[in-house]
């Protein structure tokens, strides 16, 4: 059995520029509501270091594991919670609508023994803080969208 929280949004600019803010983890701080500190390489296997704020809670410091990355498509990291009995697969996943836009897509899987802990109070606050990050990706994209293409070459 499986759980997810997910949140989508369409983006006005093109994959290319999504995968770029999203792959930055040194900008994320800028712009990121829900990590305001990023830190690791996108390397399957290896660890971040993400401070992870959710609506209402004290801010905590998680070390996720990089599971599968995808330039200009995905990046996908696992991390454990109740002791390990649930695993959760997080996912930043951009599709690619056209030569002028996206669509970005956040979201949790969870699985594992202790799966019905995962309450409907945690899945509310991750589901309005993918919203946040996903109105931040598109609002960032697409001002950067907009910028370079009033820049002259």
């Amino acid at each position: 059995m499986q759980r997810a929280v997910e949140h989508r949004i369409g983006v006005q600019a093109p994959a290319e520029i999504v995968w770029e803010i999203v792959s930055d983890f040194e900008t994320w701080h800028q712009w990121n509501p829900l990590y305001k500190k990023a830190e690791g390489q996108l390397k399957i296997g290896t660890a971040l270091s993400l401070e992870q704020h959710l609506p209402g809670e004290t801010p905590i410091v998680i070390a996720p594991i990089v599971q599968d990355w995808v330039p200009y498509e995905q990046l996908h990291w696992r991390s454990k919670r109740l002791g390990g009995f649930v695993t959760a697969i997080r996912y930043l996943e951009i599709e690619n609508m056209g030569p002028t836009s996206s669509t970005f897509s956040n979201g949790e899987l969870f699985m594992g023994l202790l799966l019905r802990f995962v309450s409907r109070d945690d899945r509310r606050k991750l589901k309005a803080a993918f919203t946040q990050m996903g109105e931040a990706v598109r609002d960032r994209a697409e001002a950067l969208w907009i910028e370079r293409q009033s820049t002259p070459s």
